[in-house]
Parts: structure tokens; sequence; C-alpha cells
């Protein structure tokens, strides 16, 4: 009989238990988790002269500004499903491919959740908007309603709009330029291929309703913070712009002199120290190389891209302020964690590459922002060398949600509160198999899949011009970075062997035939 009571009395204690523990994980902070694509460093609050951007910068003074952040990968696709994993590339083996991305989900992913999938089961109202995924609200069809309570809709793009686009894919990119690309109009249809490198101010009429897409996603998100929601929410609001074509209303280029735009400033000697797995990658998608594209189309092309961009980041900056001023009207004002970051950087010219696929400065680094009601912090900046990947452990840290084992970054939370912690490791950043830079608060070290290798020192060299790999007072340094790069690299998705890609083609036909580009040597 005693037995028993002692029993009843343990199954009793551990039922009081784990009602209390269920308690305590009890979602009570909303969550606004706003991404913006391909925006790079461009911002006022990071101390770009250029930029008119008073609305994130106005919001930057209200909680921690990351000033270096950056990617796991630097190409959309990669990088926002690590971010939404928890799952670094190199572990995943999730580079590029979406569609084997979506064959292999089951494999990499197990009984792992993806960030919204994961708030949702432990009690959020789960909302998106725009592109969070690459493909929009989801890259995996068969799985959206498990990640969202709540989406709004695509675009809507007409026939005729369809066609300045010339096939290119992602509607939810479009409207281009009222003339089609200038890439295509100049050399013609032979370089379709990177015809996306353009840029026009649009008229009202020139937009499906008159609205760009983001004006759209803002205008879903500020309806949703009107609204009454029974329990916290996440809501993940995903603007496009600056993402190419640089297409904005008229009103945003009005904003800037075109006499007055600033390019970046490039060596002539830029590539003189950069082995070819790195001029692959800066080579681009047109057939004479992005660069020599753009600055053999005009004397002003250049300028004119810039210009493109600039005006971009303001259109999305304006967005951005339409969210946040609906949510300080709103009843959430107070309950409401704001999380701001974008997929990767973007080059304009620096390196001369025009992409962001590389492991260079322009193209990982990004801002990435917390607002946190309640929370004491010691300042508004923090130039610690930090990850995307650390978003989601930060969101489950930040919402007192139980810790999850697989996610490999860290939880930003005492970076938050103490611009003093140190974060425990330098960051990964991968651009394909085995292609890796590793950046720490002072340094950048490339190690490309051939053993050929980059060194920077920022605080002396913030333009990564002078490659310090081969001089041997550096070699400490290299040491001490290179134990930070994945003992083993995941296969590409959906390959048992490794099979060399178009960046080694082309390093080979360059040493067979002797055809590196002038501009790249």
């Amino acid at each position: 009989m005693k037995n028993w009571i002692a029993g009843l009395l343990i199954l009793c204690l551990v039922f009081a238990a784990n009602v209390c523990f269920a308690q305590e994980r009890s979602p009570t902070k909303n969550v606004l988790f706003i991404s913006i694509d391909d925006l790079n460093d461009w911002e006022g609050a990071l101390g770009h002269k250029q930029a008119i951007t008073p609305n994130m910068d106005k919001l930057f003074e209200t909680g921690v500004l990351f000033t270096n952040a950056h990617a796991s990968q630097a190409v959309c696709t990669a990088s926002r499903n690590s971010i939404l994993s928890g799952v670094h590339p190199s572990s995943s083996g999730w580079y590029g491919s979406i569609a084997d991305m979506r064959k292999s989900y089951d494999q990499v992913m197990g009984d792992h959740r993806m960030l919204p999938q994961y708030l949702k089961e432990n009690g959020y109202k789960t909302l998106a908007a725009g592109k969070v995924f690459h493909h929009g609200v989801s890259d995996y069809r068969d799985k959206t309603d498990l990640f969202w309570d709540v989406t709004a809709p695509g675009y809507k793009v007409t026939e005729e709009l369809k066609e300045r686009g010339d096939g290119y894919k992602g509607m939810h990119f479009y409207p281009f330029p009222k003339d089609g690309s200038q890439i295509v109009n100049h050399y013609g249809d032979g370089y379709r291929s990177g015809h996306s490198l353009c840029y026009g101010a649009l008229d009202r009429d020139d937009m499906p309703g008159g609205k760009m897409f983001d004006e759209e996603i803002a205008d879903w998100a500020v309806n949703q913070l009107e609204q009454d929601h029974e329990k916290p929410f996440f809501m993940a609001v995903g603007f496009v712009r600056p993402h190419v074509p640089y297409t904005a209303p008229k009103e945003y280029f009005d904003l800037y002199d075109l006499d007055q735009i600033e390019i970046p400033h490039v060596p002539d000697d830029e590539m003189s120290d950069i082995p070819n797995l790195g001029k692959a990658m800066a080579f681009g998608t047109i057939k004479t190389g992005d660069h020599f594209a753009v600055v053999n189309l005009s004397d002003s092309y250049w300028k004119e891209m810039v210009y493109g961009y600039l005006a971009c980041v303001s259109f999305v900056d304006a967005q951005v302020g339409k969210v946040i001023e609906a949510l300080e009207s709103s009843k959430y004002a107070d309950n409401t964690i704001v999380v701001l970051w974008s997929d990767h950087g973007q080059h304009l010219g620096e390196k001369k590459s025009w992409r962001k696929q590389d492991l260079w400065e322009e193209a990982t680094r990004v801002p990435l922002f917390f607002r946190v009601p309640g929370m004491d912090i010691s300042s508004n900046r923090n130039a610690q060398a930090v990850s995307l990947l650390d978003l989601y452990p930060s969101v489950v840290d930040l919402c007192d949600l139980a810790e999850i084992p697989r996610l490999e970054g860290e939880s930003l939370v005492p970076l938050i509160a103490d611009s003093e912690v140190a974060r425990s490791k330098p960051v990964l950043s991968t651009w394909r198999y085995k292609n890796h830079a590793v950046r720490s608060n002072d340094w950048r070290y490339i190690r490309y899949r051939d053993g050929t290798e980059e060194l920077y020192h920022h605080p002396s060299d913030p333009g990564e011009h002078i490659n310090l790999a081969l001089k041997p007072e550096y070699a400490k340094v290299i040491v001490e970075l290179k134990q930070w790069l994945p003992e083993n690299d995941a296969l590409p998705a959906g390959q048992s062997e490794w099979e060399p890609d178009d960046l080694d083609q082309m390093v080979d036909d360059w040493a067979a035939n002797g055809s590196l580009p002038e501009w790249l040597r």
C-alpha cells in the first residue's frame, strides 16, 4: 500500500512539474521578423555616406545593431534555408539547388524543425509575407502548412510586364525597367544570362495595381498588426528589394543626384593577388564577365548601377518604416521583439564582382538588428563578428523556449545585453563545396577547395585590397583561423561523390588556353 501511495505521489509531482514547465515555456512575446533581400552594409547607420535610410537609422537607435554580421553562404536559397533550419550548408549539403534540397529534406532535417514550425508547435501563431524562404513564404509546398498559420498572397504580374524580364525567374522581383535590360539592349540577346544587371525608375502604371510587391507586403503587415491575435505571433515580413533588377518608384530615384553618385574604390591591380577560384567567382554569369560588361557599356553605367541600388535601398527603407510605425501604433508595441536581417550582401563592383556568390566582405556582411522590450542594453552597437546562423537560437532564447541541440549557431542574447560579452568562435561562410571564409573581429581568411588562400586585416584594410596570405609573418594568424574550417564538408545534396563544377571548369579552361581575362589579371 505504501509503495502504491509513494508511486502515485511521484506521478503527481512529475505531472505538476510538467505543468509548471509548460507554463514557463508558454509564449508571452511577439516576434516581428523582418528580412531584406540582398541588403549589404549600405545603410546610413553602418556608415555609408550616400545611403538615405532614415527609417532603419531611427530603428537601429532603439535596440542593438550588429555591425559585423555575416551570412553562412552568400546566395538566397542556401542562406535562407541555413537561417531557418539553423544548420550550416557545410553540414547539410544545401549549397544551392532547391530541387535537391526538397529531395533531401527529410534526410537532412530528420525530426528537426524549421524555425517557424518550431514556434508554431510551441504556441505561436505564425504569419508570413513576401520572401522569407527563397521562393516566398516556403520552399517546400508540402510543408507550408506546417510552417505557417497565415500567409499573404504572392505578386501578380501581367504578361506585358513579364515580357520585360525576358524569362527571369521569380515574379516577386519584377517589374524590370520600362525599356528592358540595358545589358541586353546594348550587347544583344547573347547577353541574356546577365540581363538582371539593370536599373530604372518606375511610374505607378509600370507596376501591377500601381504598387511594387514590397509595398503590398508592407500593407499586409500593417493590416495584420491592426488585427486582434488570440495568441502571441511570429510574423515574418520578407522584402525583396534591393535585389536585382534595380527598379523602384521614381520618387526614390529622385532622392539622389546621379552626378554626385560615387562608385566604390577598386584599385587597377585589385585581382592580381587573388587565386583563380576567386577570380572565377568574380567573373559572374555574362559571357564576357559581369564587370567587363558593366564598365564597357558606357562611361557612366557603373555609376548608374550604384544609383539604382541606392534608390532600391531607400525604397525598402520606406517600407520598413511603414511596418515599424504600424507596430509602434498598435497594442503590440510594448511586447514585440523586432528582428531585422538581410540574407547576404551584394557587390557593386568591389573586387570587380557584381553578384554576391563569393567569399569577400561585400558578399557576406549584412545588417543584423534586435530590439527586445524590457531588456537593458549596454550599447546600441556591437562590432563583434556574428553569424546569421545565430538568428534561430537567439529567437528561441528570447522567446524563453527550450534549447534545440541541432542548432549550430549561438544565442546572441548575452551579446545583445552586453556588448563586451564575446561570441565563442569566428564566423564560417561558405560558397559551394569546400570553399570557405573565416571572419573574426579583425581578420578574414579564405581557403578555396584547391588549397589557395587569402587573408585580410580589416582594421588596416577594410576594403580587402591586400592579400596577406603569402607573407610568412602572417602564418600564425592563418593557423589560428584555419582551425575553424569544417573537419568534414557535406557533399552537395544529391551527390554521392564530388563532381567538379563550373568554377573548376572555368579555372581549367583558363589554364589550358591561357585565356584568363585581362581585367582579372
